[in-house]
């Protein structure tokens, strides 16, 4: 069997992944299939690779791993589930970790057929750990006790609005959204060292430059210059949403990227930007091999420190913590 190299290098664990796709596929698959299930797996196709990296960045989760589902006997299977995750994180007030079952899907309902959940929900009730879903919905991510998934005419369905209501990512796992401050900004100026060339079009004319950036400066929420931007605090910028402005003299180029008034981010869809940006020739974030990764973000070992030093220096307006409406169990107080 061959299979195609990567330009990432093989991975690591590369027996185990082809060893787990022929027990999945029988040893009497064919070549390609075996080539392009093993691929699947190794650039982390499977969505709880990346619930599994943002529960390990946010900072709250102290042991995270996925759970053995090659079960025996066969004849379990009718009624157990063993779901996709184990978890345990330092927020909760039980002494129990819990179960994690991992979903993505793109539509504002998220739907179990019954015998599926009463699977899920038999093994949970077997080594007596709540049940837990995550969902993700395009880039974000919820997180929510299986118990708000309500009885429709044949499923069992949750919608957008309730998950996102009672979403336990923050709560749990230390999830934040947060908001740049309006004025806040980056600012690049480039020296015109050469003239190229000069083309003309309908519009006028354009002019080719052999530029250098001869200065590069941060203005925080109130609109005044700081030279004393720490590094993480300035690689925040990369997550949002900046609008350019563009500067002409006889001798410069002035660009401006700004905040603007509109906007919040949550810090797991902030994960997937700063990886875009540190590894902008990427497809998509490897997850399986960040799994491997003692840091996950290169340039922001902790992003919750982030965004506290990011308020002090007036970069980050708004900080915002919240909450499920109904609190579990889980993380209840000790009386």
């Amino acid at each position: 069997m061959e299979i195609e190299p990567k330009k990432r290098g093989t991975p690591p664990d590369l027996s185990r992944l082809i060893q787990d796709v022929l027990a999945e596929l029988g040893y009497d698959a064919d070549a390609a299939a075996v080539a392009e299930q093993v691929r699947r797996l190794d650039i982390g196709l499977p969505v709880e690779d990346e619930f599994s990296v943002v529960c390990a960045w946010l900072g709250k989760c102290q042991l995270l791993h996925k759970l053995d589902q090659h079960q025996v006997p066969i004849a379990s299977k009718q009624k157990f589930q063993v779901p996709d995750l184990l978890a345990k994180f330092s927020t909760q007030t039980s002494k129990s970790p819990m179960l994690i079952e991992v979903k993505s899907k793109s539509e504002p309902r998220l739907s179990f057929k019954p015998d599926y959940l009463e699977r899920l929900q038999n093994y949970a009730d077997l080594v007596d750990m709540p049940l837990l879903i995550a969902w993700k919905f395009y880039g974000v991510w919820m997180l929510f006790e299986v118990r708000h998934m309500k009885k429709a005419a044949k499923n069992f369905n949750i919608t957008l609005n309730t998950a996102m209501q009672e979403n336990l990512l923050g709560a749990l796992a230390g999830d934040v959204a947060y908001k740049i401050g309006a004025g806040a900004g980056i600012h690049l100026r480039f020296r015109k060292d050469k003239l190229l060339g000069i083309e003309k079009s309908d519009e006028g004319y354009s002019e080719q430059w052999a530029m250098t950036i001869d200065d590069v400066s941060f203005t925080d929420r109130e609109g005044a210059c700081r030279t004393d931007l720490d590094g993480d605090v300035q690689s925040l910028f990369t997550t949002w949403d900046l609008e350019d402005k563009e500067e002409h003299t006889d001798s410069h180029v002035h660009m401006h990227f700004i905040a603007g008034g509109e906007g919040m981010q949550f810090a797991h869809t902030a994960l997937v930007r700063l990886l875009n940006w540190e590894s902008p020739h990427d497809n998509r974030p490897h997850w399986r091999g960040l799994l491997r990764k003692e840091q996950v973000t290169a340039n922001v070992a902790s992003f919750s420190a982030a965004l506290d030093t990011a308020f002090r220096q007036k970069v980050v307006s708004h900080v915002f913590y919240f909450q499920p409406h109904a609190m579990p169990d889980f993380l209840q107080p000790k009386l």
